[in-house]
């Protein structure tokens, strides 16, 4: 069966502010699965606290709000439980980063078959205002009103040095190719990572926005980026903050095997071994 982009949204309306980059990421996304092919039932977002994590909302697809920064170890209770769910996960960079932060490393070396999805956008938008882990040093927030004196956290560097297997990042003003980015991370057979651009018009930086992004972006297929090259990517990904690269940094070209596949494997052994002893016995 065919599926189109209206199979995949829901009744519920997206409630972000006008121009939000995240209306960009919701239309990438159902366009995304709608050429992966799989139906709405099989498939499952899972998000954290913040205005990128009403994504599940806007779905057909199962659904499940975490509490702050928790997304990922319940995508990956949901991943064991059902492996042949398709799982994706969707949050902000405050809640990825900062609450969550701890979790992103273990989800990396376990090694799931997830596609983590975090919607950058330098700053706490739901809650008016505040610093985040992205902001950059010397911007001046509801929290950080004399300009903030913390050097921002690097998410592609952060996961790239953890190990990710698919590292890329997007923006909404090329929804094209974010659309192909965020097929390809579902595709990529464990864990993978999308670090999106997408601008808060409320509280972000001017400089940040969609039609400043369009004109900032270097696209690393352009670049002749080879992304089976990962101390190249490191090397870019080093720039986040003054340069703007999109496309996929990183994607490993002999993937190892995934945790949830090991899983299946021990329980086709354990029974194939229970089986053989039953047999004996008998």
């Amino acid at each position: 069966m065919a599926y189109t982009a209206k199979d995949f949204r829901s009744s519920l309306k997206p409630i972000w502010c006008p121009g939000c980059g995240d209306f960009g990421v919701v239309t990438a996304l159902y366009r995304a699965l709608v050429n992966i092919g799989r139906p709405p039932h099989e498939v499952a977002f899972i998000s954290g606290i913040g205005c990128s994590s009403r994504i599940p909302g806007y779905t057909t697809a199962y659904g499940f709000n975490t509490v702050h920064g928790r997304a990922l170890p319940v995508a990956q209770g949901i991943k064991m439980a059902n492996p042949d769910l398709l799982v994706l996960v969707a949050g902000g960079d405050g809640d990825g980063f900062s609450i969550g932060g701890g979790h992103v490393p273990h989800a990396i070396r376990r090694n799931l078959d997830l596609t983590y999805i975090v919607m950058d956008n330098h700053i706490y938008g739901l809650t008016k205002g505040q610093l985040s882990p992205t902001t950059p040093r010397g911007a001046k927030t509801s929290s950080s009103t004399y300009g903030s004196m913390e050097d921002p956290v690097n998410p592609l560097l952060y996961v790239l040095a953890y190990g990710a297997g698919f590292v890329a990042q997007g923006v909404p003003a090329d929804m094209d190719g974010l659309t192909r980015m965020i097929e390809e991370a579902i595709r990529y057979p464990g864990f993978a990572f999308v670090n999106i651009q997408s601008p808060c018009v409320t509280f972000g930086d001017p400089e940040d926005q969609m039609k400043v992004q369009k004109t900032k972006m270097r696209k690393l297929a352009a670049e002749g980026h080879d992304s089976a090259n990962r101390l190249r990517a490191m090397e870019l990904a080093q720039e986040y903050g003054t340069a703007l690269y999109t496309g996929v940094f990183y994607r490993n070209p002999n993937p190892p095997a995934t945790y949830d596949s090991q899983i299946r494997a021990r329980q086709r052994n354990q029974q194939s071994a229970v089986t053989a002893a039953a047999a004996v016995a008998a």
